[in-house]
């Protein structure tokens, strides 16, 4: 029995519901960053989790009862990664423009994606990749700030944690209890750094108010808009638009930051682009043969995994 494709009537429908999607996401991002002034990038992820935390809550309404000692474990590591995730992005956002930002954590996902695809093109995606992070630097990575890109490599490998930590907490909790769980444990464990750092700022309503903004843009929207857009398109081909967040990211710091980058910086956007599309497809192939065979069987979470590669809506920026 062959799994049934998503409709192709609404494709086009769909394709601007993801597009939406990846600029509410980046120009959350992008509004988190005129914050920092005032709140700190910790405070930021306070505010973000805390207000997106609530949002799950509210709609997801999760059941904690009748879950195993190993789905808690599963979810408490779930919510810490997503904590960690944050904090380290909005600190890189705090030393890095926003494309360049979001272009070297796209490693993680992007990483992950060569490893299951086990195959020989996977190394050509991989130098792709590699040849473009160095293109980042436009010419000498004195241009960034060392601490900024270790920032966002921390939060490339916790992605790629977030990626398989989703996949088995997804597997323990239905529909969206344990996301929900996991971002108020995010949440909480934030809570400490965010009121150092934000201090008397959590006092001002505008603040207030411009961090639900932030947790509106950058997970609730983005979030509803993909699973509309998921009943509508394969998933491949809604992996290959998620791939285009750097470009969008850069976009969105150019227009909202005025934050410039040189042409060899834009190059090196387009070629991690270009390297993760490649790896996810190579990897979406492998997958397919694989569950192709036993379509119904759930035993595997690794499919779903797979599609959560270059998706973070419910996690970061």
């Amino acid at each position: 029995m062959s799994a049934a494709r998503p409709p192709a009537s609404g494709a086009p429908g769909a394709v601007g519901l993801v597009v939406a999607g990846l600029v509410c996401q980046e120009g959350g991002a992008a509004i988190a960053v005129t914050l920092f002034p005032h709140v700190g990038p910790l405070g930021m992820v306070m505010l973000r989790l805390a207000f997106s935390a609530l949002i799950l809550l509210a709609v997801a309404r999760p059941r904690l009862r009748g879950h195993a000692a190993r789905a808690w474990r599963d979810v408490i590591v779930f919510g810490v990664v997503l904590g960690t995730m944050n904090g380290l992005f909005y600190l890189a956002l705090q030393r890095l423009p926003l494309g360049v930002t979001v272009t070297i954590e796209v490693l993680g996902p992007l990483t992950l994606s060569i490893i299951a695809g086990r195959r020989r093109s996977s190394w050509l995606w991989a130098g792709i990749a590699l040849v473009g992070v160095v293109a980042l630097a436009g010419g000498g990575w004195d241009r960034l700030d060392v601490l900024g890109v270790l920032f966002a490599l921390g939060a490339a490998a916790s992605w790629a944690i977030y990626i398989l930590a989703s996949a088995r907490v997804g597997a323990a909790f239905p529909r969206l209890d344990g996301l929900a769980v996991a971002m108020a444990i995010g949440a909480l464990l934030s809570l400490p750094f965010g009121i150092v750092q934000a201090g008397a700022a959590l006092l001002r309503p505008e603040m207030l108010g411009l961090g639900a903004a932030v947790a509106l843009l950058s997970s609730t929207l983005p979030y509803a808009f993909e699973l509309i857009a998921l009943r509508r398109l394969p998933a491949a081909a809604f992996a290959i638009l998620m791939s285009l967040a750097p470009a969008v990211a850069a976009l969105a710091g150019w227009a909202l930051l005025g934050q410039h980058l040189a042409w060899l910086e834009l190059v090196g956007i387009v070629m991690v682009i270009a390297a993760s599309i490649g790896a996810v497809r190579a990897a979406g192939r492998r997958v397919r043969a694989a569950v192709e065979p036993s379509v119904e069987s759930k035993a595997s979470p690794l499919p779903e995994a797979l599609r959560a590669v270059i998706s973070r809506r419910s996690g970061d920026g």
